[in-house]
C-alpha cells in the first residue's frame, strides 16, 4: 500500500489512472535467505529484502538498512520515500531501499562483513549494471559500502564510501547540512525571522541531529534544547555545540552531560521554541502529543515523524509542518554528487558538496513555497504534488503512459 494519498494529490494536480495504479505498488520486491557460516563455524541464516519502487527517472537510489526488525513492508515504504525525495529536489535517481533482517549488536565485524559479502553477491548483477545504488542506512556505514566497492571495484556502483576510497567530502554531514538549509529558509521565509533570532529544539543527535545541530550554531541560530533515547538537556541561553559533540559517545548520552538542565524527550516536543526538529525516529508525534506543541514551526528531520491524524492536529493550531521529502534530502543529493564524480573521475571538496546540497533543497523549498501560496495548501500536500508531477512528466515522456 502506498504512503502517499492519491485521492488528496489529486485535489492538486493531475495524476492519471494510469500513474496511480503504476504507483500504486513497487516494480520489484525480492526476498532473500542469506545463508552463511561464520568464523565459529555456526550457520546463520537471515532475511534480506530489496525493492525498486519506481525508476522512471532513473536507477533505484536507497540505503542498506542492517536491523533486527526489517521488514519487507518497511523496506518498500522507505522506498517509495526515495521517489518523492529524487523528484522533489530533481535528481535522476528512482526509489530504491534494502534491508538485513539481523541484530548488528550480536555479530562480530568479521561475520557482519561475511554478511555483507554475501548480500552483494546475491544484488551482484544489479549493482554492477547501475541498477541498484545502495548507500549506508540504519545499522550501516561507510566501512560496509567498502566492502560493496571491494566486491564490484567500480566507483559509482555505492555511495557512501570512505573518503579514501572514492567517498565524498562532505557526504557524512549532508542529511544535517540540508535540514539547516531548510530551517534558515524556514525561519526568513516563514517566520520572516533572521537565523540568529530564531530559537530550535531537536530530538535526536545521532547523525542527522547533531550535524543538524552543529551547522544551525555556526550560522548563528540558538540550540536550546537537544536529546537522545535517553533524554537531552535544554538551556534557554543556547547550548554549546561544539562541546555537546566533543563530549557525547555512546557510552555518555546526551542527558548525563552537565551545564544544562535535563529534560524528556516529551518535554522536549512540547518547549516553546520557533522551530521544533524531530530528527531521531519516525511517528513520535501523535494526535495526542502534538496538541501540546508549541513551536510555531516543525522541520521533519527524520523520516515520517508526524502522523497523518497529527498533521491535521498542527495544522488547526497554525504549526507549519515542512515535509521530509524536502528536508532530510540532502543525503541523497550528495550521493548524487558522489555517484557523478565517480562516473566522471572528477574530484570535489566539501564546499562543493554542500553548495549542492544548499542550491537544490533552497531551489525545492522556493517551489513548495510559491505553489502553498499560489494555492494556499500545506507544505506536505504542495511537496507531495511537485514530486508527483515530475513523476509523471518522466512517464509521459518515457511512454509509460
Amino acid at each position: 500500500m502506498p504512503i502517499i494519498n492519491f485521492e488528496k494529490v489529486r485535489r492538486y494536480t493531475n495524476v492519471p489512472d494510469d500513474a496511480a495504479r503504476i504507483l500504486a505498488r513497487p516494480e520489484k520486491q525480492q526476498i532473500f535467505n542469506l545463508s552463511v557460516h561464520h568464523d565459529q563455524g555456526l550457520l546463520v541464516q537471515t532475511d534480506a529484502y530489496v525493492v525498486y519502487y519506481c525508476t522512471v527517472r532513473g536507477p533505484a537510489k536507497g540505503g542498506i538498512r542492517f536491523w533486527n526488525d526489517v521488514t519487507l513492508e518497511e523496506t518498500a515504504a522507505l522506498a517509495e520515500l526515495m521517489v518523492w525525495k529524487t523528484a522533489l529536489t530533481g535528481i535522476p535517481f528512482g526509489g530504491g531501499k534494502s534491508g538485513i533482517r539481523a541484530d548488528i549488536h550480536k555479530l562480530t565485524r568479521f561475520q557482519k562483513t561475511v554478511i555483507m559479502r554475501e548480500f552483494v553477491h546475491l544484488l551482484r548483477n544489479d549493482i554492477v549494471e547501475g541498477v541498484y545504488i545502495p548507500a549506508p542506512d540504519m545499522g550501516t556505514n561507510p566501512t560496509d559500502m567498502a566492502i560493496i566497492f571491494g566486491e564490484t571495484h567500480i566507483t559509482e556502483c555505492v555511495t557512501g564510501k570512505p573518503v579514501g576510497v572514492g567517498g565524498l567530502p562532505g557526504r557524512l554531514q549532508a542529511t544535517g547540512r540540508g535540514v539547516s538549509t531548510i530551517v534558515q529558509m524556514t525561519a526568513s521565509h516563514v517566520l520572516n525571522k533572521p537565523l540568529e533570532a530564531v530559537t530550535v529544539a531537536i530530538q535526536g543527535f545521532g547523525n542527522v541531529g547533531s550535524w543538524t545541530a552543529h551547522f544551525l550554531h555556526s550560522m548563528g541560530a540558538k540550540v536550546v534544547a537537544v536529546s537522545d533515547i535517553d533524554g537531552g538537556i535544554a538551556n534557554p541561553k543556547g547550548l554549546d555545540v561544539p562541546a555537546l559533540m566533543a563530549k557525547r559517545t555512546e557510552t555518555c548520552p546526551v542527558a548525563h552531560l552537565q551545564g544544562s538542565s535535563g529534560i524528556t524527550n516529551e518535554e522536549l516536543l512540547a518547549m516553546d521554541v520557533d522551530i521544533l526538529i524531530p530528527a531521531a525516529a519516525g511517528e513520535v508525534l501523535l494526535p495526542g502529543n502534538s496538541r501540546d506543541v508549541r513551536a510555531k514551526a516543525i522541520v521533519e528531520g527524520a523520516n515520517h515523524p508526524v502522523v497523518e491524524e497529527a498533521d491535521e492536529v498542527l495544522r488547526e493550531k497554525g504549526v507549519v509542518v515542512v515535509p521530509d521529502i524536502l528536508t532530510n534530502a540532502g543525503g541523497v543529493v550528495a550521493s548524487y554528487v558522489e555517484w557523478h564524480k565517480g562516473k566522471s573521475g572528477a574530484l570535489s571538496g566539501e564546499q562543493e558538496t554542500f553548495d549542492v546540497v544548499d542550491k537544490l533543497l533552497s531551489n525545492a523549498f522556493t517551489q513548495m513555497l510559491e505553489l502553498s501560496r499560489d494555492n494556499r495548501l500545506d507544505f506536505r500536500n504542495c511537496a507531495m504534488a511537485l514530486a508527483v508531477g515530475r513523476i509523471v512528466q518522466s512517464m509521459r515522456e518515457r511512454g509509460w503512459i
